[in-house]
Order: C-alpha cells, then sequence, then structure tokens
C-alpha cells in the first residue's frame, strides 16, 4: 500500500507530487490552495505562539504551523530551518546548566503564565464561579 502512495525512486512521481502538478496547471485553484495553506498554517502558527509560555505543546504547535506554511512558501521554509536550529541550541544550553539555572527557567515560566491569566481575566472569572470576588482577582484591563 505504501509503494502506491510514495516511491523510493525520484524520476517517478508520488499521488502528492502529481496532485500539486495537477493544481499548478490551474492557477486558480492554486491560488485558492495556497490561500487556504496560509490561512490554516497562521492559525496554527498563531495558537502555537499563544502556546508556548503553557505546559505543553506550544513549540511543537508552532513548528506544526511553520510546516504548514512552508509546504508552499520558501520564506517559511527558511524561518523553519533557522528556528529550529536555534531551538535546539537553546535547549542544548538550557540542559548543560546547573539547577540553579534550570529552577529559575522554570520559575520564571511559571511567572509568566501566571501574569498572563490575571492579565486575561482568568482568575476573576473562576473566582466569581466560586463566588470569591476579590478585587486584586480582576485583570486590569
Amino acid at each position: 500500500m505504501t509503494a502506491d502512495l510514495e516511491t523510493s525512486s525520484d524520476d517517478r512521481p508520488t499521488r502528492w507530487r502529481a496532485f500539486r502538478a495537477g493544481l499548478e496547471r490551474r492557477p486558480t485553484l492554486y491560488l485558492g490552495y495556497r490561500i487556504v495553506v496560509a490561512v490554516v498554517g497562521v492559525a496554527v502558527l498563531a495558537a502555537g505562539v499563544l502556546a508556548i509560555p503553557y505546559p505543553g505543546p506550544g513549540w511543537a504547535i508552532v513548528f506544526a504551523g511553520l510546516g504548514i506554511l512552508a509546504t508552499e512558501f520558501a520564506w517559511a521554509h527558511r524561518v523553519l530551518t533557522w528556528l529550529r536550529d536555534r531551538y535546539r541550541q537553546l535547549m542544548d544550553w538550557y540542559s548543560r546548566q546547573g539547577l540553579a539555572v534550570q529552577v529559575a527557567g522554570a520559575v520564571g515560566t511559571a511567572a509568566l503564565v501566571v501574569a498572563t491569566l490575571w492579565v486575561l481575566g482568568t482568575f476573576g472569572l473562576v473566582g466569581s464561579w466560586i463566588g470569591v470576588e476579590w478585587e486584586w482577582l480582576r485583570s486590569p484591563l
């Protein structure tokens, strides 16, 4: 079955390449396809950027969004390659650091999450659900 989907030889097109070649022969359809890819890629990228400071797959979502964009746009492919290299360098550096730096990074990330939740009004909302109406829980916005 996988032999039908992809081939090991570069001279025989895969189904995906044949699909893309068919799209490229129809300029209007191809433009629509690129617009859909751009909208979906930017939406996934934006969700990933918002999710970076929170526990979970924030960076993975960013890379997924850039990967979607990179299927159609050369600039996104360059950005994805550059960002992936910098992320690996940062994680290598971070893992070589001592316990104090790693704890400071974790505390800083936790503080960023709490501050973001406070600014977005999450604490005031949840407090109102349980009957706690303290003024300092309300967002400054």
